[in-house]
């Protein structure tokens, strides 16, 4: 029972590690006695309070009250030969392609993708 808890912990770990691997967080620049009503993103642009926009690096992003958060919304090509391969993204489908670095035509073999 005690190794299958064990799994169970580890599959659960492996899970939160792969989702939140390609989000991150800008936290708002808080001054005492004042509430947020703008965020500024890394670009230094900046968003109303509570709203949502996405970029064209293919990320989603939302504004609130401790700051910006960002997550990629194209699934990630691992598990393919990153020495004669590679991917490229295309901004506008928010979507990886891999293919040979020696010949871009031809496709190469990706055994995960995360997200």
């Amino acid at each position: 029972q005690n190794a299958l808890v064990g799994s169970l912990v580890m599959v659960f770990a492996t899970f939160v590690t792969l989702c939140n691997a390609q989000c991150y967080v800008i936290l708002a620049e808080k001054i005492p006695g004042e509430s947020a009503t703008e965020c500024k993103d890394i670009n230094g642009v900046t968003h109303q309070l509570n709203s949502e926009w996405k970029t064209e690096n293919c990320e989603a992003c939302s504004c609130g009250e401790d700051g910006i958060q960002c997550c990629n919304t194209a699934r990630i090509p691992v598990g393919y030969n990153t020495i004669k391969c590679k991917r490229i993204l295309n901004k506008e489908t928010c979507s990886y392609t891999v293919v040979e670095r020696e010949n871009p035509e031809k496709s190469c073999f990706v055994n995960m993708w995360i997200m």
